[in-house]
């Protein structure tokens, strides 16, 4: 090959190698955001929802000076049912050298056995006994536990609490709760160490943690697709078409010194089910268990949940409070996504700029989608022949 006559960047990102099958299913939150502000109020700064899937809003856009102020504009948008979190236990940390060191975790009285289940390898053959002792100790010796609080009051820096997931409430088929560590940011260190106990066996609802409007972080394990090629894996081009011997390849891999493959050459294998942190992503609504008019808005009054019409495909019906992310979030439906305060201060200007949504479509997802409602269906078709014998 001559040289090249103008530059050519590289196909695919080298940021995220190697290209392989995550370990954590459930988005695994590698720092919290600073806890630099004492004097706030002591909030959670995690929680966990299911992807149920997607539709789309039509919202007003204000930003003056853009092309597209005061017009409206359809955006999409991700559902997230989010169940509350129930609050087990809390861990201390100390601050040394070398980072992080836990010092004590102490648990609640009792523990659901949606929990119990996620410490056992086989839960039908078990004998559950996993924590009687404690709740024992818990019970008969209230001074142990206080003292093993006073302990984290003294020498710990962090505080984070252990809270887990209602997985029965949201209707899959799992039974394993998702357990998470969550950070507690604001107040003193004997503030937080109260807040969380006073939260033991509590259920905390996802409004507590977010506002609409708010931008978080998402964390979760993007869709697998299995072993894919150079083409569909790295975006690489596809060489001419009567290439021998196969045209969706990389045709040459190296030069001949150095006497291997380099890294940086893109190859065959693994592509998606990766672990990936998207920054900054907005919230467009927050939606209350059993409020039909949770996607009413000024401009459609019609009394309306976010359900789709014949549910969310592959998920079905949203019955506990959820909220809507503008645009996509990794991974698929039913999924565990991690959800986490935000860690970099939002500085876009469409972050801060007032939501105005005028409509949510709540169509059929399966279809071509024509009606709202099922009762706007019925209306408009009639009485159907197998409804009528």
């Amino acid at each position: 090959m001559s040289h090249r006559k103008f530059e050519h960047p590289r196909h695919g990102s080298l940021q995220y190698l190697p290209k392989k099958r995550t370990k954590h299913h459930r988005g695994r939150i590698r720092s919290f955001p600073r806890d630099t502000n004492p004097k706030a109020p002591v909030h959670l700064t995690a929680f966990i929802g299911y992807k149920a899937g997607m539709t789309h809003i039509v919202r007003e856009i204000e930003r003056p000076g853009s092309k597209l102020h005061k017009k409206d504009a359809v955006e999409a948008v991700t559902i997230l049912e989010t169940p509350p979190m129930t609050v087990v236990g809390v861990v201390g940390y100390v601050e040394t050298p070398n980072g992080l060191r836990s010092l004590t975790t102490v648990w609640a009285g009792h523990l659901s056995d949606e929990v119990k289940r996620r410490f056992y390898k086989n839960w039908y053959r078990s004998k559950r006994k996993a924590f009687t002792k404690y709740a024992k100790k818990f019970a008969e010796k209230p001074q142990d536990i206080e003292a093993e609080l006073t302990r984290i009051k003294q020498y710990c820096q962090v505080v984070r609490v252990l809270a887990h997931t209602q997985i029965r409430k949201v209707k899959l088929r799992q039974k394993v709760a998702n357990l998470l560590e969550v950070q507690l940011n604001g107040g003193t260190v004997s503030e937080k160490v109260d807040f969380a106990r006073n939260l033991f066996e509590q259920d905390v609802e996802v409004g507590t943690v977010f506002s609409e409007g708010e931008v978080l972080d998402i964390c979760s394990a993007t869709r697998g697709h299995g072993t894919e090629g150079v083409v569909s894996r790295w975006g690489v081009t596809r060489l001419p078409r009567k290439t021998h011997r196969g045209l969706r390849k990389v045709a040459c891999i190296g030069a001949w010194h150095p006497a291997r493959v380099r890294f940086t050459v893109a190859r065959a294998g693994q592509k998606g089910y990766h672990h990936r942190t998207e920054i900054n992503k907005r919230i467009m609504r927050i939606g209350k268990k059993g409020d039909t008019k949770s996607c009413t808005t000024e401009m459609d009054l019609t009394e309306k949940s976010i359900t789709p019409v014949g549910g969310f495909p592959h998920y079905g019906e949203v019955n506990e409070d959820w909220l809507m992310i503008k645009g996509a979030v990794g991974g698929s439906r039913k999924r565990a996504i991690t959800l986490r305060k935000s860690v970099v201060t939002p500085t876009k200007r469409s972050h801060f700029e007032p939501l105005n949504v005028k409509f949510i479509d709540t169509s059929s997802k399966y279809g071509h989608g024509r009606f709202q409602t099922l009762e706007e269906k019925n209306k408009f078709l009639g009485t159907l022949a197998s409804k009528s014998s």
